[in-house]
């Protein structure tokens, strides 16, 4: 239920981190999708192992939903950095 809960936070989260940071991206809906999933479940786990704060009984914080999005932010500028170096080349 933990996991899902960060999926459904991910799909928002990816759209907040995306307006956060402006810009275009190859990909479009699906992989803003795909990397507010992904910095979901990260902003999960770091919020886990360093807040010690459970997904299942914060789903409603603020924490939750702030981690989701630095989350989401964190994967967005890695996967900008890295597409970028590819269409460098």
């Amino acid at each position: 239920m933990g996991i899902i809960a960060w999926v459904l936070i991910g799909l928002l989260a990816g759209a907040i981190a995306k307006a956060l940071m402006p810009g275009k991206d190859p990909g479009g809906c699906l992989v803003t999708m795909l990397i507010g999933i992904i910095g979901g479940l990260l902003g999960g786990w770091l919020g886990k192992v360093i807040f010690g704060v459970e997904s299942i009984n914060g789903f409603f914080h603020l924490s939750t939903w702030i981690a989701a999005i630095i989350g989401s932010v964190i994967v967005l500028v890695i996967y900008r950095v890295t597409i970028g170096r590819n269409q460098r080349h």
